[in-house]
This record gives structure tokens, C-alpha cells and sequence, in this order.
């Protein structure tokens, strides 16, 4: 199978070029120069270009910005990073490659603040962030050209990911700010906030199990591990891992766009086999592995 992935030199396209490669032909393309077998850099050589001269089986969309802030501050160009640019990709392969199916990388963010916990994809959309609507945006696109074209698509609702290799969001603030202080750090909340962490690992198995089984008619599913924990729950966890013996403490300050409380029902994926398979301790255990080889 030809797998293209979009946005490959982030953290889930960088995964998934690694799994995909082991048993399938990948393509890879991002806005980075890189002198790398395969690869494609998309500030010089359009999406239209590249979808037209290979033989595409499988598109994944990996690419965009996963910044909440900065879509406050540049709209724009989230919009352009997040919603624009898959109609550009769904177009081409309209034209060029209409048997491939196309696989968007969406967010739990579509959700906003869910007034019923666990949300399922039958849930309000309600988006609280420039991120949220324009994740929505990109799904609805996907639909519109599965619907009017026939273009195989799906969008994947990924909650929390982590793992080794993001540097950036909750775990990753912890580390930075804990290596920086040994006394007392600082986290935004109360801490009562919860989420639903989901590795990496399940992320890129799942994304196998959706090309083999999902439907492709412009479908959403939900993407974590269906378990709810507490942010300070988390900090704890991380920081007992990380041997730090300092104090945390929570400002009470809401991050602005980010919801308040996350659990997810994944029944739906769970039908086409997808079962995750590290939990929480594990996956920390596996990314302080990673932070402290850095």
C-alpha cells in the first residue's frame, strides 16, 4: 500500500511515517527543508504536484497547528494551517487520485465544553476556540466532498496524546518548568480539571484499524483511552517519575479555549477492533524515559 502523510515532521506524522514504513511505501511531506529520501517540501512544490505523479492508496493528514493561543492571536493563519488547507488537499485528490482515501487529523477541541461527560461522536458540537471551530470547519469539508464527490474521507477526534517526542502541552510544561525549579512550580487551573490521555502508539495502531475498516463517508470517530484523570492526579504521576520533590501549585487562572473536563466514550472505534493498549503509568514511565535522555 502507498501511504502519503501530510505534516510528517510532527509529532504524530513522525510516528506514523516510523510505523508505516515498516510494512508499507510512504510518502512524506511538511514545510521543512529536509534532505530525506521520499520527502517533499511543500514551501516549493504544490500538494497537486505530488498527489499527481504517485500512485496514492492512503492520505494522512497530519499537518496544521495545534496552538489554542495562537489562534487567538493569528486567526488567519490557523485557519489557512487548520481548514483551507484540506479543502487544497481534498481537491487535488478530487482530481488527481479520487480512490484514495483521506484520513484528517481532527481534535476533541470540536467539542468544546461538554455538558455531559463521556462525550461520544453524537455529542453537540460546541466549539470554545478558534482551534475548535476551525477543526470543525476541516471536518465538515471532509464531509462536503464525501458527500458531493465521493471522495473517501474520515476525521479522527484525538483527545490528549503524549508521549516521547512532544514537546509541547501539559506534559511537557511540567517537565521544562520542574527541571528549571526544584522548589515550586506552577500550573495553570485548580487542578480539578480533568483529560483523556491517549499514547501514541494507540494513536498510530488505530489510525491502521480505521484504513482497513471504517467507512470512509465522511465519518468522525473518537480517538483516546475512555479514562478520565485529574490534571493534578497527572502532575503527580509525572513528577514522581521524574524524581522531583518540589511543591505544586495550582493559580486558579482558566487557560482561555480549553475545556474544563474531558472523557470520551470510544464504543465506536472499539467495533472495528481498536483496543488501547498502554495505560497511563506506562506511558509516562516511556516519556520520562525519553526526558531524561535529553
Amino acid at each position: 500500500m502507498n501511504i502519503l502523510i501530510i505534516g510528517s515532521e510532527g509529532f504524530i506524522g513522525s510516528n506514523c511515517e516510523r510505523y508505516f514504513s515498516k510494512n508499507h511505501s510512504v510518502l512524506s511531506c511538511d514545510v521543512i527543508e529536509l534532505e530525506k529520501k521520499n520527502y517533499f517540501n511543500l514551501e516549493h512544490k504544490s500538494f497537486q504536484s505530488i498527489i499527481g505523479n504517485h500512485n496514492i492508496h492512503v492520505c494522512i493528514n497530519c499537518s496544521g497547528s495545534s496552538n489554542v493561543a495562537e489562534s487567538y492571536h493569528n486567526p488567519q493563519n490557523d485557519f489557512q494551517l487548520n481548514t483551507k488547507n484540506v479543502g487544497v488537499f481534498l481537491d487535488a485528490i478530487r482530481l488527481s487520485q479520487p480512490e484514495c482515501k483521506f484520513i484528517n487529523l481532527s481534535s476533541a477541541a470540536v467539542y468544546g465544553n461538554p455538558t455531559e461527560l463521556p462525550v461520544s461522536e453524537k455529542t453537540q458540537i460546541a466549539p470554545i476556540s478558534n482551534y475548535g471551530f476551525h477543526k470543525v470547519y476541516a471536518e465538515q469539508i471532509c464531509n462536503q466532498y464525501s458527500q458531493v464527490y465521493n471522495v473517501k474521507t474520515i476525521s479522527i477526534r484525538i483527545f490528549s496524546a503524549y508521549g516521547p517526542g512532544l514537546k509541547k502541552q501539559l506534559l511537557w510544561d511540567i517537565y521544562q518548568k520542574a527541571k528549571n525549579n526544584q522548589d515550586q512550580i506552577e500550573l495553570f487551573g485548580t487542578g480539578m480539571e480533568t483529560r483523556d490521555f491517549i499514547f501514541i502508539e494507540d494513536i498510530v495502531e488505530a489510525v491502521e484499524l480505521l484504513i482497513g475498516n471504517a467507512e470512509f463517508k465522511g465519518e468522525a470517530y473518537n480517538l483516546a483511552s475512555g479514562v478520565e484523570i485529574k490534571i493534578n492526579e497527572v502532575s503527580k504521576l509525572l513528577l514522581e517519575k521524574l524524581n522531583w520533590k518540589g511543591e505544586v501549585f495550582f493559580n486558579n487562572k482558566e487557560l482561555e479555549g480549553y475545556p474544563k473536563y474531558w472523557k470520551s466514550e470510544i464504543s465506536k472505534i472499539k467495533k472495528i477492533g481498536f483496543v488501547p493498549k498502554v495505560n497511563l503509568i506506562n506511558g509516562i514511565e516511556e516519556t520520562v524515559k525519553w526526558m531524561n535522555q535529553l
